[in-house]
């Protein structure tokens, strides 16, 4: 017969670090209260004796599990995985733990795992997905009671703390760069027509057109992805002097279909994005771009979930970040 386990208790670790049992509970629970140096003492007991909580049955006595959820819209795009980190290492610092899940750009997909969420009992959620007036989500997030983030992408109709960052001004700025360096003609990638990170940064486009009274250029709808970057300039009616990304991927994709059709980059064409990921800094010829802070604003909205978490109140509802412009070798002086 299997010999039954020896589970090491609360009550062995809080002995052996000589400690309260209180204490070890609060090291699990809410190790920021702790110190410093207590806390490794205990963590190293506990690592010893490989102690283990029954994480269900302390579920069940708090009604806490020290889980939340993080929704993207593409695990595969590096700016959102960063964002992830970025909250990841705020809440892990509280105890939390995440369960990251990707809706691939999809309204239905994005319920369903809203709901799977919460029968996870997931204590809270950041949220990055499709964005727009969509009252279906409204209705379920309402009925769901879930504390929520939005982060990234907005969603008017629904009353949640929202951190971003200035995407209009920081298209805005790049395209009037554009403009004083003699660029004259214009495309610009837009990505889904219902992400309002989307429309805001077009809507920085615009306004630097009209400012400048700029009226030589194409606005094309796509997706934030290096396919459609690419697939959109084979859709161009004619090649201009300046494409701008809606984002990263897009304005690489862009590189390679206008290298393609036989345009240099930026002899003939210059190109801009919008993110400044790790990868645009190295790319032939690296990319200008506009920088937002990925990292900040998922770390951002760690600590915006962190607060409603712990019962706090927003004073205000939205944390909205800085950009700036990033100058390498896709710009040339026209």
């Amino acid at each position: 017969m299997k010999k039954k386990e020896n589970r090491v208790s609360i009550r062995h670790v809080a002995k052996l670090a000589g400690v309260s049992v209180s204490t070890v509970s609060r090291v699990l629970n809410h190790p920021e209260s702790v110190s410093d140096e207590l806390r490794e003492k205990v963590i190293r007991v506990i690592e010893e004796c490989r102690y283990r909580p029954n994480q269900i049955a302390r579920s069940l006595r708090t009604g806490l599990t020290k889980v939340v959820g993080f929704v993207i819209p593409d695990i595969t795009n590096p700016a959102f995985l960063l964002m992830v980190k970025g909250a990841e290492d705020y809440l892990k610092k509280k105890g939390y733990s995440f369960i990251v899940c990707g809706t691939d750009h999809s309204a239905k997909e994005e319920s369903r795992i809203l709901r799977a969420l919460m029968a996870q009992n997931v204590e809270g959620i950041i949220i990055t997905c499709s964005g727009g007036q969509r009252s279906e989500l409204a209705n379920l997030l309402r009925h769901l009671g879930l504390k929520t983030v939005f982060m990234d992408r907005r969603y008017e109709r629904i009353d949640a703390p929202y951190v971003g960052v200035d995407n209009a001004g920081g298209v805005e700025k790049m395209a009037d760069y554009l403009i004083e360096t003699g660029h004259r003609s214009f495309a610009y990638l837009c990505g889904e027509r219902t992400t309002s990170s989307a429309r805001e940064r077009l809507q920085g486009f615009i306004n630097s057109m009209q400012k400048n009274g700029v009226t030589n250029y194409e606005i094309l709808y796509g997706q934030f992805t290096f396919e459609s970057g690419y697939e959109l300039v084979r859709k161009f009616k004619k090649i201009p002097e300046a494409v701008m990304g809606g984002n990263d991927l897009v304005a690489l994709g862009a590189i390679v279909a206008l290298s393609e059709l036989g345009y240099r980059v930026p002899d003939e064409v210059s190109v801009v994005g919008f993110d400044d990921m790790f990868y645009s800094k190295y790319s032939k010829p690296s990319l200008t771009t506009v920088r937002q802070p990925i990292y900040k604003m998922g770390f951002e909205a760690g600590k915006v979930l962190w607060k409603l978490l712990s019962g706090g109140r927003m004073q205000q509802k939205e944390v909205i970040l800085p950009t700036e412009i990033v100058l390498r070798e896709t710009v040339r002086q026209r």
